[in-house]
């Protein structure tokens, strides 16, 4: 018997590292194959950078025109939202209900927000906030529609308050600014110019009882040149500080009596001329 004859081979097995690579290959294709099918049922993962500060992710199923229909997003800020337009609305986290359309993961176009706080908007949205004509319904009664912009009110409206005064006029960064007319609840009115939300400006203002005040106005306060009209026919032009006729300025009288001189908090203090 030849004892050089060749020992017959044995089979090597694999590796654990082959092994652990052929693991990982049958999930990947189990994973991709997943995908697929979630992709197809119409479910995608979508991230959209809103601004420097803030971006909104969506996972969820997308409908044929490829917008969120059902699923959850996921702010930035820590604000989520649960969508499911079967229902026709939006949940926010903090308690906020949207019912309106998504455009890439934004607001957009015409909808309805329900805040948590019991205020309502109604109207136009653009990247996601107030932008465009809408009506904004304050809890506590009060009301404004008109122009809003980032979120603001910015253009012409008219905003009524709770006593029933009403604003109509321009505003800025939801300040009043521009021109404007406010009639109070009281009957007073006022019909000028605004600035930084107070009376700015030229502007006239008139009295339930009849009085009238035409001239400048700083900061709400009768202040630079300017005509008071009492209702019983008096008349003061000139200057005006804090309220009060200050400075050099003619008084009148409805009997044809007048003053001619300096006021000081609204008391004669030297005459230049009278009669």
């Amino acid at each position: 018997m030849n004892r050089n004859a060749s020992k017959p081979n044995k089979k090597k097995k694999p590796g654990i590292f082959a092994s652990i690579l052929i693991v990982l290959l049958i999930a990947a294709v189990i994973v991709g194959a997943g995908i697929v099918v979630l992709y197809r049922s119409g479910y995608r993962y979508i991230k959209v950078r809103v601004n420097d500060d803030l971006y909104v992710k969506f996972l969820g199923r997308v409908d044929a025109d490829g917008q969120p229909s059902r699923g959850k997003l996921i702010y930035s800020n820590g604000i989520s939202a649960d969508v499911n337009l079967d229902r026709e609305e939006i949940s926010y986290s903090n308690g906020d209900i949207f019912d309106g359309s998504l455009s890439n993961l934004l607001k957009e176009g015409r909808g309805v927000m329900r805040f948590a706080n019991g205020d309502v908007y109604e109207g136009d949205f653009s990247a996601d906030v107030m932008t465009g004509e809408g009506t904004y319904s304050y809890v506590g009664g009060e009301v404004y529609e008109g122009s809003f912009k980032n979120g603001l009110k910015d253009g012409y409206g008219v905003y009524t308050f709770g006593d029933g005064s009403v604003y109509s006029g321009f505003f800025s960064e939801n300040l009043k600014d521009g021109e404007g007319q406010y009639i109070y609840s009281s009957g007073d009115s006022y019909i000028g110019t605004y600035k930084d939300g107070l009376k700015n400006g030229t502007g006239i203002y008139t009295w339930a009882g009849g009085d009238v005040y035409e001239g400048d106005f700083v900061n709400d306060i009768r202040s630079g040149k300017g005509v008071y009209t009492w209702a019983n026919g008096e008349r003061y032009e000139g200057e005006f500080e804090n309220n009060l006729p200050s400075g050099y300025g003619t008084y009148y009288w409805p009997s044809g009596r007048t003053y001619t001189g300096f006021f000081e908090n609204g008391v004669f203090v030297r005459a230049e001329t009278g009669n």
